[in-house]
């Protein structure tokens, strides 16, 4: 068996609040709510997925609102930046679409050869928009605010600070299976499988770097591709074998997981891309009511009691 994860399943994040990250994430980005929930360890708060009009598996990024939260601390142990995949062509649309929304948005940078625009979202967390012809599983939101040739296709990749590169390298490569695609200014990439967007992770070394703080506005964890229970028990193994912790198989409904810090620190997970969200939804209707796993639907009364209300995102 090939035991490669193949690619980065989801990026969860911590937001402020919840219902300014729905209107960022579909109003102004034109993604698709797909799953909205709760944090099945903390149910007193929600947890979003957004990602393409199926909820592909590697096109969604998830957020737990703890407004209650400082600002997340950047620094080694963390995921720093989430990079967003975008066609070709589509940054002077972005460009134009965030700022006459009054969202912050740098300089046009170059990334391993491709266009980039960063991007901070309203609660602080460091984006990126990066142009790309790569092909990559991904679906249309056909009720997006957002025109199809200019919508995210998905999680591009992730940068991590790491104190020192070798222990998180051989991670990487020798137990998750991903190779070294290159270097640049100190970053050094990873892909999984071909190394193409959806796939890909940049590690810089900072050895006097103070330790990162999660937050508001930060990254909580990165989730990696696995094919079924199977094959991500058999990486578990592998995870355990080379010294770390990982958390026994633990079922998210929607998806299996198993968690991990990398010998960096920054949280890990591996997760089946199955069944998907539309194992308990029409897919016509993803996200549109709170949707519990069977074992909390007892609670709903309590859960329902304990999160603030939410309206839909405006159109557009």
């Amino acid at each position: 068996m090939d035991l490669a994860v193949h690619g980065i399943h989801h990026v969860t994040c911590i937001c402020g609040d919840a219902q300014e990250n729905i209107d960022f994430y579909t109003g102004t980005l034109g993604m698709r709510l797909v799953k909205k929930s709760v944090n099945q360890d903390a149910t007193d708060t929600y947890h979003f997925f957004y990602a393409d009009g199926a909820g592909t598996p590697g096109t969604d990024i998830t957020f737990f609102p703890w407004p209650h939260l400082p600002p997340a601390r950047p620094g080694a142990g963390l995921t720093i930046e989430v990079a967003m995949g975008i066609p070709p062509g589509s940054i002077p649309y972005w460009r134009a679409r965030l700022q006459d929304r009054g969202v912050a948005v740098g300089d046009l940078e170059t990334r391993f050869g491709d266009p980039a625009l960063p991007v901070t979202d309203p609660h602080g967390l460091p984006l990126l928009f990066v142009e790309t012809a790569d092909e990559r599983e991904f679906v249309p939101w056909e009720r997006s605010p957002v025109p199809v040739d200019h919508q995210i296709r998905g999680v591009h990749g992730v940068r991590i600070w790491v104190r020192e590169l070798e222990p998180t390298a051989r991670l990487l490569t020798e137990v998750l299976g991903l190779s070294h695609r290159g270097q640049e200014e100190g970053w050094h990439r990873y892909g999984a499988a071909d190394g193409v967007s959806g796939k890909l992770i940049e590690v810089q070394e900072r050895p006097d770097e103070r330790l990162g703080r999660w937050g508001t506005g930060g990254v909580h964890h990165v989730a990696w591709r696995t094919r079924d229970v199977e094959h991500e028990m058999a990486l578990r193994q592998r995870v355990l074998g080379a010294g770390l912790y990982p958390t026994g198989l633990i079922d998210r409904f929607w998806f299996q997981s198993v968690y991990f810090r990398e010998p960096g620190g920054v949280l890990f997970e591996l997760a089946t891309d199955g069944p998907g969200f539309a194992v308990d939804e029409d897919p016509d209707r993803l996200g549109e009511q709170l949707i519990l796993p069977p074992w909390l639907e007892p609670e709903r009364a309590s859960i329902e009691a304990s999160l603030p209300p939410l309206r839909p995102a405006p159109a557009g």
